[in-house]
């Protein structure tokens, strides 16, 4: 069945479209992750334009997002205050990361920005979790325990300045590390389209030392406003939300999350990670090659527009 995205101006198989979002569903069902860095590369690698890829990849990431927050909020594993500052922070850098995004398709770098971003990201990621992954299942196999930092602990936050009481995380610490963390997930959301958890709950692990009973829960708090937020300066800046896209996304990956968690019960959390890794790996190395290899067809504005004198 086909139909027409209206501001990626391209005519896509609707069941294609909705199968990507719903296995992103199960893959943020199975792992707790928003899904965004998996969503927004095969969203161009389908031939939608990476601007109108980053923008609307936002939704899934609101859709996917939104259900595990609500759960964590009715178990009070959210900690309010850490998460408004978190917000606050991240608004300010999504704010930017928009503003960015605008001038890099003006510049007409956006594309390869976008790209080399993914690169990076995925591939630094991936292979951190492929690391310790395996080092995991090694110590499980040889029934070796795992080593944990001891979330809570005294920490380089809390000798800086203007400091806040977070009561449900037992924290004192300063605002400008928690502030910065938001900053810097916002702003890749916004340039890249992705929730940022994979950022945020190691960051607020073991660089702020949150406890991991309401690390998730306020990090999907500050993702799913985070990603409205982007959503709506995307919209009214740049105009690259395609809606339709966006609903055939988000619906996909309500019914694809529901799935992944009945499958995530049948693995290890390490195998889990594992899995997760290879598949990073996997969309890292395919954006590679595609920033390497010649297109089939070769455009040249030049050229072009030589014909058109003659």
């Amino acid at each position: 069945m086909e139909v027409y995205l209206p501001i990626a101006e391209i005519t896509v198989n609707a069941l294609a479209i909705f199968g990507m979002g719903a296995a992103v569903g199960i893959l943020a069902g199975m792992f707790g992750i928003g899904g965004g860095f998996l969503i927004t590369p095969l969203l161009i690698f389908s031939g939608i334009s990476p601007a109108v890829a980053v923008a609307t990849g936002a939704n899934q990431v609101i859709a996917s997002s939104v259900s595990g927050m609500l759960a964590h909020w009715r178990r009070n594993a959210v900690d309010r205050d850490l998460g408004l500052v978190l917000l606050a922070g991240g608004i300010i850098g999504a704010a930017i990361g928009v503003y960015a995004f605008r001038i890099l398709r003006q510049l007409g770098y956006l594309d390869t920005v976008i790209a080399l971003f993914y690169v990076a990201f995925l591939g630094v990621i991936g292979s951190l979790m492929m690391f310790e992954s395996v080092r995991a299942i090694i110590k499980r196999r040889h029934g070796r325990p795992l080593s944990l930092r001891r979330p809570g602990a005294h920490s380089w936050a809390e000798r800086l300045p203007v400091k806040m009481r977070f009561k449900r995380s037992k924290l004192y610490i300063s605002i400008f590390p928690v502030m910065g963390l938001g900053g810097a997930v916002g702003l890749l959301s916004a340039i890249m389209g992705v929730g940022g958890g994979f950022i945020m709950v190691p960051a607020m692990i073991y660089l702020l030392r949150v406890p991991t009973n309401v690390v998730i829960g306020t990090s999907l708090f500050q993702i799913v406003f985070v990603a409205a937020f982007t959503t709506m300066m995307q919209a009214i800046m740049n105009g690259t939300v395609d809606v339709v896209l966006a609903a055939l996304l988000m619906i996909a990956s309500v019914l694809g999350a529901q799935i992944g968690v009945q499958a995530a019960q049948k693995l290890k959390a390490d195998e889990l990670r594992a899995l997760l890794a290879l598949l990073v790996l996997a969309v890292c190395a395919r954006l590679i090659m595609r920033l390497v290899t010649t297109p089939d067809e070769a455009f040249s504005i030049t050229a072009l527009a030589g014909k058109m004198i003659a």
